[in-house]
């Protein structure tokens, strides 16, 4: 392992102070993990949690899982770890939390670095695989603190303070962001179980209307229609009601035969039945031949 910070003096950086200073340097990497150390620099420390997570890695990678990509910004105020798809950050090491920072001279591809958790006041050590960038990457954390400890100088030391204010800010906007991320799943676990509340029984079908016990519905009355208007423009006549409750639909009383009688009938018709009557009483003459329907006769 090789110290960053202790580079050679006729070497020059690799980037300009502006880079650093007003915007960062970014490398796509491979994540292989952070892991707690008992302090805060040296170099058989980090090769002991390169070791680990190397180890670590081995085993997770058999099962099936791939090392995660991500994505380093670099910049005097410190180093950003972000997901490389979604841009989220996952890990944002200030500056002055970092206290050593190393690239593995046997394996191209590994450096890491030491910093100061936060919250916790622990030491983790984060383990990078960068294809062969690993004395590039460490070379530019250098220059990063080469720049960050000139402005501090030139500050008298308020800039420390400025950049410690910073970084709590940009740590409470973190947190901030990963509650709302929370909230948004919560809401939207509460918006499904709410549409699965409102779908009706029986796979959304609609009920059946009620039957009675021979599996009719029910009459129910029809409100009744309203009269169109007539062709020409002008209202409709009224419908006609019928003046006796007992008639039909042409005026005439229904037949009964055990209440018609011969006084039933209306007088046209009951005189044409007596003229019927009295002509079979008289007899019919048929070609001639008189034929007496009289039974009093006892002849034809």
């Amino acid at each position: 392992m090789n110290r960053a910070f202790n580079r050679k003096k006729d070497k020059s950086w690799m980037h300009t102070p502006e880079a650093l200073a007003k915007h960062f340097i970014a490398y796509n990497v491979k994540f292989l993990g952070n892991t707690e150390v008992d302090q805060p620099k040296g170099t058989e420390i980090v090769k002991d949690a390169v070791r680990k997570l190397k180890f670590q890695r081995h085993i997770k990678k058999s099962e099936g899982q791939k090392i995660p990509k991500v994505e380093l910004q670099i910049s005097i105020y410190g180093v950003k770890i972000l997901d490389l798809k979604s841009k989220e950050v996952q890990y944002n090491c200030q500056l002055h939390r970092i206290s050593f920072c190393a690239d593995d001279k046997t394996d191209k591809r590994i450096f890491t670095f030491i910093c100061k958790d936060s919250e916790s006041n622990k030491h983790l050590c984060y383990v990078f695989d960068s294809e062969k960038c690993a004395e590039e990457i460490t070379l530019t954390i250098g220059q990063a603190f080469d720049l960050a400890y000139k402005k501090f100088l030139e500050s008298g030391g308020k800039d420390v303070e400025t950049r410690k204010q910073i970084g709590g800010l940009q740590k409470r906007i973190q947190d901030l962001e990963a509650e709302n991320s929370e909230l948004k799943k919560q809401l939207q676990v509460l918006e499904e179980q709410l549409m699965i509340a409102q779908v009706p029984p029986g796979n959304g079908m609609s009920p059946k209307n009620p039957t009675d016990i021979f599996d009719m519905v029910p009459f129910s009355a029809m409100p009744p229609l309203a009269p169109l208007p007539a062709s020409n423009g002008s209202a409709p006549p009224p419908p006609a009601r019928p003046t006796e409750m007992g008639r039909d639909i042409f005026g005439a009383e229904p037949f009964d035969p055990f209440t018609c009688g011969a006084a039933d009938f209306p007088p046209d018709i009951q005189s044409k039945l007596d003229e019927m009557q009295e002509g079979f009483k008289m007899g019919l003459t048929v070609e001639g031949t008189v034929f007496s329907l009289d039974p009093l006769e006892g002849r034809c």
